[in-house]
C-alpha cells in the first residue's frame, strides 16, 4: 500500500509559546515520521478566557521561536479571524487545501483528550483527522463514559497515520517538560527571568514589548 503525505498540527494560544511546546511538536514529528509539522496560535480559545497579549504578539513569538527550526513551521489562519477558533472549522479549511489524500494529524495533550467532548462538533473531527494524544507513562482515562469509549472505538496504530488520512485517535509517550505558560507569565509578573524555559529570542521579544509584567493581566 502507497504512504501518504503527513501533516501534523499543534494548536494553542502559546501566551507565551515555551520549550515545552516545542519540544512536544519536535517529538512528535520525528517519532511518527510526520512530513511536516506546523503550529497553529489560536485568536480566542473557546472554551477560555481569551489571551491577554495580542495575536500579533502571540504570532511573533510563535515565529522567533522556530525561526532556528527547520522541522517546525507557524501556520497563522486562526489569528485572522475575528470570532472563537473552532478546530473542526480549521480542520474543514486546511482539509480542502490538501485534498483527500493527505493525513492530517491533529495533536493535542492528555488533559485536551479528557475534556475533548466539551468541543464543538467534536465527534466530527475524526471525519477530517486523526487524534494524535501525548501522554506520559502510567496515564489515564476516566474509566467509562462517551470519552474512553470513543477512543477504545477509533484507537489505532501510529503507523496507520501513514495509510489513513483520518479517522484513528494514536496515544504517543513523550518527554513532556514540565514548564507552563502560567509559570513562566508568573515568573515575569514578579520581576524574575524565565531563561532557559523559553527560547532566548522569545525572552527577549518579552523584555521590548514589556509583556506579563502586569499580574493581573491574563491567565
Amino acid at each position: 500500500m502507497n504512504t501518504l503525505k503527513t501533516l501534523g498540527l499543534f494548536g494553542g494560544t502559546f501566551d507565551p509559546i515555551h520549550n515545552g511546546h516545542l519540544r512536544m511538536a519536535l517529538e512528535w514529528k520525528q517519532q511518527l515520521g510526520l512530513d511536516e509539522m506546523r503550529l497553529l496560535p489560536c485568536h480566542q480559545p473557546p472554551h477560555r478566557d481569551k489571551p491577554g497579549r495580542s495575536s500579533e504578539d502571540r504570532a511573533a513569538m510563535v515565529r522567533l521561536a522556530v525561526e532556528e527550526c527547520s522541522e517546525l513551521t507557524v501556520d497563522e489562519r486562526e489569528l485572522r479571524r475575528d470570532k472563537p477558533s473552532y478546530t473542526v472549522e480549521t480542520l474543514q479549511e486546511i482539509r480542502q487545501e490538501v485534498g483527500a489524500d493527505v493525513s492530517l494529524c491533529w495533536c493535542v495533550g492528555m488533559d485536551s483528550l479528557v475534556t475533548l467532548n466539551q468541543w464543538y462538533r467534536w465527534r466530527d473531527l475524526l471525519g477530517l483527522a486523526h487524534l494524535v494524544v501525548a501522554a506520559r507513562p502510567g496515564w489515564g482515562l476516566p474509566l467509562t463514559g462517551e470519552i474512553p469509549d470513543w477512543v477504545a472505538e477509533h484507537k489505532m496504530a501510529a503507523e496507520e497515520l501513514h495509510l489513513k488520512p483520518h479517522g484513528g485517535v494514536v496515544v504517543t509517550e513523550q518527554s513532556l517538560l514540565d514548564i507552563s505558560a502560567t509559570e513562566i507569565r508568573h515568573i515575569i509578573s514578579v520581576g524574575q527571568s524565565p531563561e532557559f524555559l523559553l527560547p532566548s529570542a522569545v525572552w527577549h521579544y518579552i523584555e521590548k514589548a514589556k509583556l506579563y509584567q502586569d499580574p493581573g493581566v491574563g491567565s
